[in-house]
């Protein structure tokens, strides 16, 4: 049925049978789990028995990610009842096999994965073809009997056994009795560079890193060392133990019979394998041992979850059915048998008495499989997938239980409003009832971003059914158009919607999954600039937003107007195998601007130009050299050719070290540089080739030479520095071959000179190459190089760069003599995603000949790629499991009325694995008198109201204002004594004057920033104040 051998996924073999990988399809998914993991997927045949809304969650996941076949195991039919939480179903499907039903959407999702149905009840002659097997309806005595089945295989089959029920649910793994974990976390290997080794007084030998990069080794890490002069044993790649870890130091064995330490070296993390050896199903029934722990207020919860899930088993078993909806002899019999199992249970019996309450509600809504629960399970599983098919991560050992039953409303829900409506929401029903139905369907949501998050928001809103009335609506907006990158994860798009607007062809998609969906697709990007579509009128109607964005500016701005609105946020994101999720709800929470990362770090500008010490610097300067040759500098020569005249007026004026390096590098595009014929552009790299890894090496090291020293006295070229050395160039080294083809080959399409076929030819093009006349180079005395960390600019002003520039001007316009008649440049702009375009040929070479100077490790396209391209790691599973968690708290939302206590923002990282959530923090209160104020109040004042006006009522409040702003505009300040005459006219007009306000017809009132001290002197921060003055 299933081949072992063959490719699949998203990879093909060539001829020497080594797995090609579609980088453009798969390079975020590569940024994840590398080559070799993909490869291993490729290879891997997964079965998932149960196509419930789990089972299709885990499907599509896994088609996405790729690996070689998903075989659909299914014997019944789709019922009416599966629509709220299968999306390949629909009510056409109705009485179809649930698997046979599911088939032609999934191959939708990846041509390149094999998608087999089984119809016919299982047995273990099914399973050796499998690497991994899922299932997620499944009773505890087959799952006995495949589990022990599939540990007995050489190799082993992976067996994971999940369900969903109602707001509870479980996962368990057994990978075999020796299980190799290859990379236990997926983090790259941390690395240090010394600055110094000294032997501490017990005999220990204390290594000291730069401070540049805290390097967080653990103790019991195993390190490796390279590059250490002087104490020269260390370089002998055994591991070494790290003890007494600092952030940027620690410890290993004694080295007082090595040789001193004099300067230099690296310290690079081994990373190990980890054995796990996996219990079997059966014996971990019974001794489960310890539960991971997501939520520190549920601390009791995983063990009463264990046994409640078994006790659900044997209900089933006994009775052939799941306990009824709102059934209180069922729930009875339920609580019973649960509690019979923990009376018979010696380690790890509960104690405690049983929470019962909790347990009915399991067994009230234990048929249900909710969207939400089954998206973030979904993620879960599938990842468990991945990991038994790679050994990339660490899997869950054993049992997981999670459950978000503070998702159900506050009051206590009539069974009545529990009955099915023989609708597509039943099972939602038979869990929250026919009114929190109502409500979701008659929601108005804003879902702003279309791409991996939006296209899983959209489907979950769809089998929610929110907005699925004409009285609710989903507004979707994003200005983005699909590419082929996004296929891998954006699951509504096809290929052939490459090119289409993302959040139309979303919108479509979800309909198709819910025909009652009221959804209208924009695109717009939500910003100051688009506010007249998305007006005061727009937002004042909304319910929530769900943010499903990619950039904290972005969300910055979206988290400014929930703020001015007063709307409730649902915020989360991804990274790689990392996820989180924020709940901001007016007047409850904090909102998300209250608490951000710092900053990423940035490398000095001097060492990013001449003293890089690791490959992300000489990445970043080759991305900066490809932008300034190739895009920065041809549209500066199209503005000078387009209007000599204004173009020199406007250098003239500028008349600064920064006008003058721009005129040079026109100048020197036109003049020495220009290129007329395909060898001219062959010169043009060769010497390009020398002057970046030759000459300026050169200079560098005669300007600094090895043995010099700073001003101090102390070593320059100490750690983090590292001494350059020249490369010299030979057309028998194949990457420096490559680097002329991808240089010539892009300087020749931005002078529109059309490409020899044999550009391509090494052979070729290395005979050309030897015919460029290279001249010789001598260092010159004088030439600064900056050496400031703290500047910003390599730039230096010349002695009257005025004078320069007159010079230059006057160059110029001579080269335009001997250009051809109307001759423009072609800019090329950085496409990181078009393998064929030689873009990522040339900053890979430009930054790997740079890394070869400095003596920096090298990498392949794939990694240059990732860095220089700046991509965003990520995956299918992530994005599913921080969807569902979010639309967990988008039934809170929607309820109303729920407390703080309730709501939760999370934090999980797949890789690990590990999920944690936490109560949101409530808003900093200010406290001003006997007035109480946080970040959410708004003050508003009616009437069309002078500046004087203004400041008398905030005085009768025991503030003195001093300042009067609207958006970046000064509209009264105390200090100035000509805004006195400012008093006594209204601030709107005001406003229209000073700030050139255009206050649009539909707004009725204008806001204003105030600035206020209290009678002591001291600053207050006030709310935004609104006056309404129509």
């Amino acid at each position: 049925m299933v081949p072992r051998s063959d490719v699949g996924g998203g990879g093909s073999s060539n001829a020497s049978g080594v797995v090609e990988i579609d980088e453009d399809l798969h390079s975020r998914q590569l940024a994840v789990y590398g080559r070799e993991t993909m490869r291993q997927l490729f290879a891997s045949n997964v079965l998932i028995s149960g196509l419930n809304g789990l089972g299709a969650e885990i499907a599509k996941n896994l088609a996405l990610a790729g690996v070689k076949s998903v075989t659909l195991h299914d014997t019944g039919n789709v019922e009416m009842w599966d629509l709220s939480g299968n999306f390949f179903l629909s009510e056409d499907d109705i009485g179809k096999n649930r698997a046979v039903a599911c088939v032609a959407k999934l191959q939708e999702l990846n041509n390149a994965v094999l998608i087999y149905t089984l119809t016919e009840e299982l047995t273990t002659e099914h399973l050796p073809k499998f690497q991994v097997v899922v299932f997620t309806d499944i009773s505890l005595d087959k799952a006995f009997e495949f589990d022990d089945y599939c540990r007995n295989q050489q190799p082993p089959i992976s067996f994971i056994k999940t369900e969903v029920r109602g707001l509870f649910g479980s996962v368990f793994c057994d990978f075999g009795p020796e299980f190799s974990v290859l990379d236990v976390d997926g983090e790259d290997a941390r690395t240090g560079i010394i600055a110094s080794i000294s032997i501490t007084t017990d005999n220990r030998t204390m290594v000291s890193c730069v401070d540049d990069e805290r390097l967080d080794f653990q103790d019991g890490d195993l390190v490796v060392f390279s590059e250490v002069q002087g104490m020269t044993e260390l370089n002998d790649g055994k591991p070494r133990t790290v003890m007494c870890a600092g952030p940027f130091s620690f410890c290993i064995e004694d080295t007082s019979n090595f040789g001193t330490y004099t300067k230099g070296g690296i310290v690079t993390q081994v990373k190990e394998r980890k054995i796990l050896k996996f219990k079997s199903l059966r014996d971990s029934i019974r001794e489960p041992g310890n539960f991971p722990l997501s939520d520190c207020s549920k601390f009791t919860r995983p063990p009463l979850l264990h046994f409640a899930f078994i006790a659900l088993d044997k209900f089933r078993k006994e009775f052939g059915r799941f306990p009824g909806v709102a059934c209180g002899l069922d729930a009875q019999r339920f609580v019973e048998f649960t509690a019979s199992i923990n009376e018979a249970t010696i380690d790890y019996k509960i104690e405690d008495e049983l929470d019962e309450n909790l347990l009915r509600l399991f067994a009230s809504g234990s048929k249900a499989v909710l969207n939400p629960m089954a998206t973030m399970f979904g993620g879960i599983v599938s990842q468990e997938a991945v990991k038994a098919c790679s050994g990339k991560f660490h899997p869950l050992y054993r049992f997981f239980y999670f459950d978000s039953s503070e998702s159900l409303p506050t009051h206590q829900l009539d069974p009545k409003d529990l009955k099915p409506l023989n609708s597509r929401y039943d099972a939602q029903i038979s869990v929250f009832g026919s009114k929190l139905q109502k409500k979701l369907r008659d929601a108005n949501v804003f879902v702003v971003g279309s791409g991996a998050l939006g296209c899983e928001f959209l489907k979950n809103l769809a089998l929610m059914g929110v907005s699925c009335s004409r009285k609710g609506k989903i507004t979707i907006t994003d200005d983005d158009v699909i590419e082929k990158s996004n296929l891998s994860r954006q699951f509504l798009f096809r290929d052939w919607n490459i090119g289409h607007p993302k959040s139309t062809v979303a919108a479509t998609a979800a309909s198709a999954i819910n025909s009652c969906l009221h959804i209208d697709a924009l695109q717009n990007r939500a910003c100051l600039e688009t506010e007249h579509v998305f007006h005061d009128a727009f937002w004042e109607i909304l319910d929530v937003v769900i943010n499903a964005l990619d950039n904290v500016n972005a969300r910055m701005y979206m988290d400014m107007r929930c703020l001015y609105f007063q709307k409730p946020l649902l915020e989360s994101g991804t990274l790689g195998t990392k996820c989180n999720t924020q709940v901001v709800i007016p007047h409850l929470t904090e909102n998300y601007g209250t608490s951000r990362d710092p900053p990423e770090k940035q490398a000095p500008m001097c060492t990013v130009h001449s003293f890089p010490h690791n490959i992300d610097h000489c990445l970043t300067w080759a991305r900066s050299e490809f932008e300034g040759l190739l895009e920065k500098t041809p549209k500066e020569v199209n503005s000078f050719l387009s209007n000599p005249a204004q173009y020199a007026a406007s250098m003239k004026k500028a008349g600064d070290a920064q006008a003058r390096e721009l005129l040079e590098h026109v100048c020197e595009c036109l003049e020495k540089e220009c290129c007329g014929t395909f060898d001219d552009c062959i010169t043009w790299a060769r010497l390009k080739f020398e002057d970046y890894f030759s000459n300026r090496v050169k200079q560098l090291t005669f300007t600094f030479p090895e043995d010099a020293a700073t001003s101090m006295g102390a070593h320059f070229w100490c750690a983090p520095k590292r001494f350059p050395h020249p490369l010299e160039f030979s057309a028998a080294d194949s990457s420096h071959i490559q680097f002329i083809m991808s240089a010539s080959i892009l300087r020749a399409l931005s002078f529109g000179i059309s490409i020899p076929d044999w550009a391509k030819d090494t052979d070729n093009l290395a005979d050309a190459v030897s015919k460029v006349a290279v001249p010789e180079f001598k260092p010159k005395s004088g030439v600064k190089i900056e050496t400031d960390v703290k500047a910003e600019n390599i730039s230096s002003a010349s002695v009257d760069d005025a004078a320069v520039i007159e010079d230059l001007l006057s160059r110029l316009k001579a080269c335009t003599k001997k250009l051809p008649p109307r001759f423009q440049m072609k800019p090329i702009q950085f496409e990181k995603d078009d393998d064929t375009n030689f873009h990522m040929d040339l900053i890979a070479g430009l930054a790997n000949m740079r890394a070869r100077n400095y003596g920096i490790q090298e990498v392949d396209k794939l990694k240059a790629k990732i860095i220089a391209g700046r991509i965003i790691p990520a995956i299918a599973t992530s994005t599913a499991m921080a969807t569902g968690l979010v639309c967990l708290e988008l039934y809170k939302v929607l309820a109303r009325g729920h407390p703080i206590e309730d709501y939760r923002n999370t934090f999980a990282n797949l890789a690990l694995p590990m999920l944690t959530t936490s109560e949101p923090l409530p808003p900093t209160v200010i406290k001003h008198g006997d007035m109480t104020w946080t970040v959410w109040d708004r003050w508003s004042i009616e009437g069309d109201i002078t500046v004087a006006e203004l400041l008398k009522w905030l005085s009768d409040k025991g503030l003195s204002a001093y300042s009067v702003s609207c958006g970046t505009s000064l509209l009264y300040n105390i200090m100035f004594t000509r805004h006195k005459d400012r008093l006594s006219k209204k601030i709107r007009d005001v406003a229209k004057e000073v700030a050139k306000v255009d206050i649009p017809e539909y707004r009725k009132h204008l806001d204003v920033v105030v600035a206020c001290e209290d009678d002591n002197g001291k600053d207050v921060d006030i709310p935004l104040i609104s006056i309404y003055f129509r």
